[in-house]
């Protein structure tokens, strides 16, 4: 009996496996449909990144592959949507680069706090050698990255009091991405981190589940959370880079040709999100600072100080490539 159990539990997660797998990159008669997933609202700048890349893609192969975009966190968190595209079941996602961590520690550079002086900065990085050759290196645990975006840059907000140094995080809950770099970050500060999905924060927030968040302006806006949190403190300890990715069990099927296609395609949603983030970046603070929302400038200095044993922990084996993104300031 227990062996029949066991043969019809492998039999179901084989089913589910291979129909999980049809899912992706489908075909009808002759076209391909890809899915590409996204957690944030319809209408966001990533979002519409992604719309642009389905639009090109379309045009360029006279409707032959076409790209159906899923925003909102219709098919997944961002740790579900990863572990999903792994899987050849979604074919391209927009995601942070924190929870990619997990599956290619070396990103942990680009995610460590205060590694970026500027956005300026941050773009040489990403546009340079050393970005690019991590969107080919990610390959090799089942993603290829396709560009880079912009997430401005992240600090706290919360409920109580705002935070005007690391002292004020000291036994605050804050929720973080999935992320170990994220996490410890908080912790360093002296806060709670608590690592929760993007679309539980607001009520979270709202029953005090946790104290405070941390984000960019726009996500802050976007997601409602400022009427509930209304202590926004610009420390900026982190500019966190999205990355599109695409699944390598999908990417391997394509043509040269289509390849090239898309890969151009995901260049000019790149480039179209930057603009429409520095418009959405001034929009969402205007409206915030009408909502009422409190906004702090503290002195960075003292949080750059808090966190050096985040850099001691996940940058002992990357200095050579720290000091070479530091060297690139000027």
């Amino acid at each position: 009996m227990k062996k029949l159990a066991l043969v019809l539990a492998v039999l179901m997660l084989f089913v589910l496996t291979f129909s999980f797998a049809a899912m992706a990159m489908e075909k009808k008669g002759n076209v391909i449909v890809l899915k590409a997933a996204d957690d944030h609202k319809d209408g966001y700048s990533t979002v519409e990144g992604l719309k642009l890349m389905s639009r090109l893609v379309d045009e360029w192969t006279s409707g032959r592959i076409k790209i159906e975009v899923y925003p909102g966190a219709v098919l997944g968190s961002e740790k579900e949507t990863i572990e999903q595209t792994q899987m050849g079941v979604i074919d391209i996602n927009r995601v942070s680069i924190s929870p990619v961590v997990s599956v290619y520690p070396k990103m942990a550079v680009l995610a460590l706090p205060y590694i970026f002086a500027s956005r300026e900065h941050m773009w040489k990085v990403l546009d340079g050698k050393i970005g690019q050759n991590m969107l080919s290196e990610i390959e090799k645990v089942g993603f290829l990255g396709l560009a880079y975006m912009d997430s401005g840059a992240r600090s706290f907000y919360t409920v109580k009091k705002p935070i005007l140094s690391p002292a004020d995080l000291k036994g605050l809950k804050i929720r973080t991405q999935k992320s170990p770099v994220m996490m410890d970050m908080v912790s360093a500060m002296g806060g709670k981190p608590v690592p929760m999905a993007f679309e539980e924060v607001y009520s979270a927030l709202q029953t005090g589940v946790i104290d405070g968040a941390e984000n960019n302006p726009p996500s802050y806006y976007e997601t409602s959370h400022y009427e509930v949190a209304k202590y926004y403190s610009l420390d900026q300890h982190a500019m966190v880079p999205e990355i599109v990715l695409m699944s390598t069990k999908t990417w391997n099927k394509l043509s040269d040709a289509d390849k090239n296609i898309i890969k151009m395609a995901a260049i000019a949603a790149e480039e179209l999100q930057k603009k429409l983030w520095l418009k959405d970046e001034n929009i969402a603070m205007a409206k915030v600072k009408a909502a009422g929302c409190k906004i702090y400038n503290p002195e960075k200095k003292p949080f750059m100080d808090a966190v050096q044993p985040v850099y001691k922990k996940y940058a002992s084996k990357y200095m050579d490539l720290i000091k070479e993104i530091q060297s690139m300031i000027k």
